[in-house]
């Protein structure tokens, strides 16, 4: 099976499009690797000094079991991918589609400390984003859903466009 790694900007549409596809999709939340756990396997505040290699031979385990790999978009991780000889798809949203995102992030209930940083790093990230050079291809989102960016994905590998 050929597997994607899809390294996705928030509020793109990853959990959605996983719980529609379970079956052929992983996604990979880096917080369950980049947090020392408590004995009651909960996150604590302290940063796990194996991240992000953990994150990455995780990643590793999964491919050829899945279609679709959803990834961490942070830059840490990116840069992980990247030194491990590991192609991934970038996918962010277009600069102009800030107030969607940041409706998005209210809308499905993001905590008010998570929608301030992202609405204060907003074009930093995206120009970060769209720095990206070799080893991943970027995709900055202008169709409406994760799951419309996908398809055009896998039909521009086969040669077909949409």
């Amino acid at each position: 099976m050929r597997t994607r790694i899809i390294s996705a900007f928030p509020g793109t549409g990853k959990s959605y499009f996983y719980n529609q596809n379970k079956e052929t999709t992983i996604d990979s939340d880096s917080s369950e690797f980049s947090w020392v756990k408590d004995e009651q396997g909960n996150n604590t505040k302290e940063r796990n000094p194996n991240f992000p290699q953990n994150y990455i031979e995780h990643i590793k385990e999964n491919i050829g079991k899945y279609e679709f790999i959803f990834v961490s978009s942070h830059k840490e991780v990116r840069d992980a991918l990247k030194n491990n000889c590991i192609f991934f798809y970038l996918v962010y949203p277009a600069d102009k589609r800030k107030d969607e995102f940041i409706q998005r992030y209210i809308d499905r209930g993001s905590p008010s400390g998570f929608v301030k940083l992202i609405e204060s790093k907003w074009e930093e990230w995206l120009k970060e984003c769209g720095f990206e050079m070799y080893g991943c291809s970027n995709v900055r989102m202008i169709l409406p859903n994760l799951s419309d960016e996908l398809s055009h994905i896998v039909a521009s590998e086969n040669g077909k466009s949409l």
